[in-house]
């Protein structure tokens, strides 16, 4: 009979551990089926196409623009994953085997990790190591990228417009977007205003907070990828009818021996709960490096934005010292336009002249004072944009004074063109948001893999305080593991991993279409430079002719041996001329404070 029991009881016993093995068997093929199908079906990627290519050089022969006629390869696009072969090949000749990653490395395109991290100022230490890395494994971020490629060697152009007014001289292969705002413009007054615009203007303040906010996204993301803790306490109770069956058990219960449960029944708790995402595939941690990315790109992009509102005021400056010339030159066209209305009148007097040449030199004085009050409202428009841009209400804005004709800035330098991948702060910005990009794809794609999440939870619970944190009496705890994946459609994630790839292809072709922009910006601005220098030397020429003939026909007309109408032609070639030279001049230093802007000077 003993035997008989041993036999059944051993054999119960073996049922169970076969029935333990087999769960675990069918766990752990639930888990790794899971695991695998859930990451099948993820679409391929799409390639950008390649962009131009860079010029080697930028060279003029006389002043015609060309291209160097050895420009360096453009680079191919990394092929997908998920391509074929066949299909990469035909995307990627062998001959432009080139990645925009590797690009990046050996153009020196990307600033140093640790010069960002300067940046991310007021972020924990851990934040500002996890943007770091971001930074540094920019490679893996981009996978479906394609850009231009950049060149060992390049020439450079030197555009002379005159003496300088700094003492310091520019060293041949040099880039003018390297000086500092203080050698570029040596105007105290213009000095002034940008320094005061910079400090003023609203729209800078405005990208400040767009910086903060970023700033922000960054640092929450940071705490996504770390566990959650939780810590609360509780309060209540409860009354439970008579009749009902928790009422009934409590009445036939009791909690200590002599002690029946109290009515009504508190419950009071103390305690703490936590839970972890386990980044298996570094989903969160991606999140965080593309809105570091961004983060850093926003920065780009103000600093983008300074250049251009300190050109902008430097312009309009000098737009105000040419409207002065002009008033200038219409004050002394008028003067002498007076004197020659004297002498008509004084020889119509003697009866030798006409009533027709008197009207016509008073037409022509009435024609330029009006004119002149056309000028002086130009200049108080001009004046309040730069208050604007300046932030602050209209009042005069204080100028040299001086012949704007003659009025030279700094020597500039074009340098090579692969420097305005490191000086134009919008190139910069563009290539920031092409590194988020791609960090989003990886974001996207890791939604197709099962994610893992932690739970637990300590603490003590009792219907009294007195017996709240008795232990063991009163403690509970718990810990549970969820594995969760997506396993049976998944269009949804599909559609957003599709649509990361293509944000990834338009910052791709974003970034392209900025570096070619800036290329073009700054051809436009150096060859402006140069043909209206010419432009200027050729008008200066006429000038003195014209005013010889001036001079010439004003004496003729005084001593009767020409006719007013040969007078007043003279008189207003001349001002034309003058006004056209002040114009031209105008547009010259426009296009030198243009072309240093467009090289990346102007910023911090």
């Amino acid at each position: 009979m003993h035997d008989r029991h041993a036999s059944s009881s051993t054999t119960c016993c073996g049922r169970q551990r076969s029935k333990r093995r087999k769960r675990v068997v069918l766990s752990t093929l639930f888990c790794v089926t899971l695991l695998t199908t859930s990451g099948c079906g993820i679409p391929g990627l799409r390639c950008a196409k390649p962009g131009p290519a860079m010029p080697s050089a930028y060279a003029w022969n006389n002043s015609i623009p060309f291209w160097s006629s050895n420009p360096v390869s453009t680079s191919a696009v990394d092929a997908a994953p998920d391509m074929s072969q066949d299909d990469a090949a035909t995307l990627h000749p062998p001959q432009q085997s080139e990645s925009f990653a590797d690009f990046i490395q050996s153009a020196s395109f990307v600033r140093p990790a640790e010069q960002d991290e300067e940046t991310l100022t007021g972020m924990d230490e851990a934040n500002r190591e996890i943007e770091s890395e971001g930074d540094g494994q920019k490679d893996d971020s981009t996978d479906a990228t394609g850009t231009s490629s950049g060149g060992p060697d390049f020439g450079m152009i030197d555009t002379d417009v005159g003496p300088s007014d700094s003492n310091v001289d520019i060293a041949p292969f040099e880039n003018s977007a390297r000086l500092p705002q203080g050698i570029f413009y040596s105007d105290p007054y213009l000095l002034s205003l940008i320094s005061e615009t910079l400090s003023g203007n609203q729209e800078l303040n405005i990208l400040s907070e767009e910086i903060r906010i970023a700033h922000n996204e960054s640092y929450a993301r940071s705490g996504e990828y770390r566990p959650f803790v939780t810590l609360g306490a509780g309060a209540g109770f409860e009354k439970t009818g008579r009749h009902t069956r928790a009422g009934a058990v409590e009445h036939q219960l009791e909690v200590a021996p002599g002690t029946e449960f109290p009515d009504p029944l508190g419950d009071f708790a103390f305690g703490a709960n936590a839970s972890w995402e386990l980044d298996i595939w570094k989903k969160l941690r991606n999140s965080q490096r593309a809105a570091a990315m961004r983060y850093l790109g926003t920065q780009e992009g103000r600093n983008y934005i300074i250049t251009r509102v300190v050109a902008e005021v430097a312009e309009n400056y000098y737009r105000l010292l040419s409207l002065d010339n002009r008033l200038q030159i219409l004050q002394s066209t008028i003067d002498i336009q007076q004197q020659s209305l004297k002498v008509a009148k004084a020889k119509k007097a003697a009866g030798r002249g006409t009533e027709l040449a008197v009207q016509r030199f008073q037409a022509e004085v009435q024609k330029n004072l009006s004119e002149r009050s056309l000028i002086a409202q130009e200049i108080v428009e001009v004046e309040n944009r730069i208050n604007f841009l300046a932030g602050r209400y209209p009042q005069p804005v204080e100028r040299i004074q001086g012949e704007f004709v003659d009025l030279n800035l700094t020597t500039l330098g074009a340098g090579i063109p692969s420097e305005l991948l490191l000086n134009r702060a919008d190139i910069r910005e563009a290539e920031r948001q092409v590194a988020a990009a791609g960090l989003d794809v990886k974001v996207a794609r890791a939604r197709f893999y099962p994610s893992l999440s932690l739970t637990a939870g300590l603490g003590w619970n009792a219907f009294s305080t007195g017996y709240l944190f008795r232990t063991p009496e009163s403690l509970l705890y718990g810990m549970a593991g969820e594995l969760v994946g997506p396993l049976i459609n998944k269009r949804a994630i599909k559609a957003d991993y599709c649509s990361a790839n293509a944000a990834q292809l338009q910052a791709i072709y974003n970034y392209q279409q900025t570096v070619l922009q800036a290329h073009i910006e700054v051809v436009n601005q150096i060859t402006k430079v140069e043909n209206y220098r010419r432009s200027i030397e050729v008008k200066k020429r006429q000038l003195a002719s014209l005013q010889a003939s001036v001079d010439a026909a004003n004496k003729l007309f005084q001593n009767a041996r020409a006719e007013y109408v040969e007078v007043l032609l003279a008189q207003r070639e001349l001002m034309e001329a003058k006004m056209v030279l002040v114009e031209t001049k105008n547009e010259q230093l426009s296009a030198i404070v243009n072309a240093y802007q467009a090289l990346g000077g102007g910023g911090f």
